[in-house]
């Protein structure tokens, strides 16, 4: 473990462990959410207040609050462009300029940057890209998510695992197919409250009150519209959101695989239950551009070797096809998709 590794958990008890590594999700919907977590762990809610506060302002934390879902709420997509060298922060600015790109990553492949445009409609994200593609001069490579496998970052962080869910123990995948024309279908209220939790939840007491405080409704109201959102899908969860290169996990790759068509359920399936799978889903292969991967896996790990090895074992014990590793070797852009004009 490296020196960097040790240095973020000096200081933490097993309280804010247990906030860190319990409360990624399934945070109470009730309007004093942070009473019942005390309870929970035999403290006070100000004490679990004032530790979620210093484990965000630390970097631990991201944020608290709601994960959103935003291919259930518009149209969203993986996209890529070869950026010469010599053009390549003009060609980054260009992108990232655009408020509906909400992740971008340099890898280290022909395709060199990777982002994730956001929209209210497909047409929208599309003539994004048309945009893109004007305005760099570089070919896009359109890859919308079409089957998600197993989609989690959801895992604990405060122990010694090389790579993410090593100690977490099995895990139900199931091929669910994404729409490219998704809309949330909202109400009034749920666009309202979406907007209004889209960069996190106050940290207060009363989290949920000063919600609705904020958009004019009862607190009632959205403690339900909070559930149906969940129950929907709109909302992945709620909890604490963890920086999981704070924590140690900041080596990661993207590898995309050449899998048979009429095996890729079969395999997707299986490979997303593996306990160092974080992510695994099916995009479109693109002949045109010599894109013939259609099987994306990510893993994540503290040291690279421990992440290459985990993907030996991936190639040769469960996708012996042709693949290609791609490693994030820079974070150009990392927020959360604006849904200003999604809702």
């Amino acid at each position: 473990m490296s020196h960097s590794d040790t240095d973020w958990r000096a200081g933490l008890d097993e309280t804010d462990a247990a906030l860190i590594d319990d409360y990624q999700s399934e945070f109470p919907v009730v309007e004093e959410p942070f009473r019942v977590v005390a309870d929970d762990l035999d403290t006070t809610e100000a004490d679990v207040v004032a530790r979620v506060e210093r484990l965000r302002e630390s970097g631990v934390f991201r944020r608290f609050g709601a994960v959103l879902n935003p291919p259930v709420i518009g149209s969203s997509t993986l996209a890529a462009v070869r950026a010469p060298n010599d053009r390549f922060d003009e060609v980054v600015a260009t992108i990232n300029d655009y408020r509906q790109v909400n992740h971008n990553y340099r890898r280290d492949h022909e395709w060199n940057v990777w982002f994730v445009v956001t929209a209210a409609s497909r047409e929208r994200r599309d003539a994004i890209l048309d945009e893109i593609e004007t305005e760099t001069g570089c070919t896009v490579l359109n890859l919308p998510m079409l089957t998600d496998y197993y989609i989690d970052l959801e895992f604990p962080v405060v122990n010694d695992d090389a790579f993410a869910r090593e100690s977490v123990a099995e895990t139900d995948a199931s091929a669910t197919r994404i729409s490219e024309s998704a809309t949330g279908d909202l109400s009034p209220l749920e666009a309202d409250l979406l907007l209004e939790i889209q960069d996190g939840f106050p940290l207060t007491r009363t989290p949920y009150r000063d919600i609705a405080d904020a958009i004019d409704a009862n607190v009632a109201d959205v403690l339900d519209a909070t559930e149906r959102l969940l129950a929907d899908g709109c909302i992945k969860r709620v909890g604490c959101v963890v920086n999981h290169v704070v924590t140690g996990f900041r080596n990661n790759c993207m590898v995309v695989w050449n899998v048979p068509d009429d095996q890729l359920d079969d395999r997707g399936e299986s490979v997303g239950e593996l306990p160092y799978v974080t992510l695994c889903y099916h995009r479109p292969r693109r002949p045109a551009l010599d894109w013939e991967y259609n099987l994306f896996t990510m893993v994540h790990g503290r040291e690279a070797d421990a992440v290459d090895a985990k993907i030996d074992e991936l190639a040769a014990d469960h996708l012996p096809f042709e693949h290609e590793r791609l490693y994030s070797t820079e974070t150009l852009k990392q927020t959360g998709a604006r849904y200003d004009e999604l809702v």
